[in-house]
């Protein structure tokens, strides 16, 4: 059960017992975060070794989703995409089949709207609620506990997870109904990785052209060209010669992924999410793929014989 009531934006709570499945790289922080502001979950995942952490501070293990499901009345999940999604939660031995009527599920995983749709509907079909609630911002923000929530929930079960998204980020927006928070996510994706692309594309050629990279910014950074991953992701990772994943390139060509296959469905054309998925797939095909996004800039460099920018 919840612990009792601390000081800060978490305070407001109700009696609920947290379960948490997935404790990989974006799972693992908001795990701990939740237990570091006394709502230890009960956790499963299936590297038995990421559990330990969130036992150290109070979480309680367990050996399926089933049995997480069986011990709670909210399960969060923070997996890899749609197959583990649809797995976890509406697999014979998953969450939908075990948690009581009356509970509520938060998916924070990236997947495709319809992957959404479908967990929404199973999860009704049984007299339980479902939130896709997909997170924003990097790894080293969940770690800080100042992660982005993109929320699809209706207004009563959004009320009912608010406290834990205040747990586990600061910055928490409730898009619209069950769906609304998945489809926000490929949106906001496909520009901030499409343009991480774009820009290790732009300062190649001004690498290529001999220009001073700093004073390129400076003009860009003044203009409507400038970027996110020109302000914020190039200066914090590549620019230091930092290639360890806050997002990896393997995540930013799933999520292209995702994005193409989902406008393929609306039968809406996406020619530059297309070409830029390419971009990532020719990363992964040379090795890259568990190198941070900007890395992408470092690589195309390489292929151009010109010089890594480090700034």
């Amino acid at each position: 059960m919840m612990g009792a009531a601390t000081a800060g934006p978490w305070e407001r709570r109700v009696a609920e017992t947290i379960g948490f499945i997935g404790l990989g790289r974006m799972g693992g922080p908001l795990a701990r975060s939740l237990a570091r502001k006394q709502m230890p979950p009960v956790v499963y995942d299936a590297q038995a070794e990421a559990m330990a952490p969130v036992e150290a501070l109070g979480g309680k293990r367990a050996a399926s989703p089933a049995e997480v499901a069986k011990r709670a009345s909210i399960v969060i999940t923070v997996l890899p995409g749609p197959p583990e999604v649809e797995s976890v939660l509406a697999g014979a031995e998953g969450v939908i089949a075990h948690l009581a009527p009356g509970g509520l599920i938060m998916d924070v995983s990236t997947v495709l709207p319809e992957t959404s749709d479908r967990m929404e509907a199973a999860a009704r079909a049984r007299g339980l609620a479902f939130v896709d609630a997909p997170v924003g911002r990097l790894t080293s923000a969940a770690e800080r506990g100042e992660s982005l929530f993109m929320v699809g929930a209706h207004e009563a079960d959004f009320a009912r997870v608010k406290p834990l998204l205040e747990a586990m980020g600061t910055t928490i927006h409730h898009c619209g109904p069950p769906g609304s928070g998945t489809r926000t996510k490929l949106i906001n994706n496909f520009l901030s990785v499409a343009s991480c692309a774009l820009s290790a594309e732009a300062l190649t050629l001004a690498r290529r052209f001999g220009l001073d990279i700093a004073k390129t910014l400076e003009v860009i950074h003044g203009t409507t060209a400038t970027s996110g991953a020109l302000r914020l992701t190039f200066p914090a990772k590549v620019f230091k010669g930092d290639a360890e994943p806050g997002f990896s390139l393997a995540l930013a060509h799933k999520d292209l992924s995702l994005i193409v296959e989902s406008a393929n469905r609306a039968k809406v054309p996406v020619p530059v999410a297309a070409v830029a998925r390419e971009s990532y797939s020719l990363a992964r095909a040379m090795g890259h793929e568990a190198k941070d996004i900007s890395n992408i800039l470092d690589i195309w460099c390489a292929l151009a014989g010109a010089d890594p920018v480090r700034l």
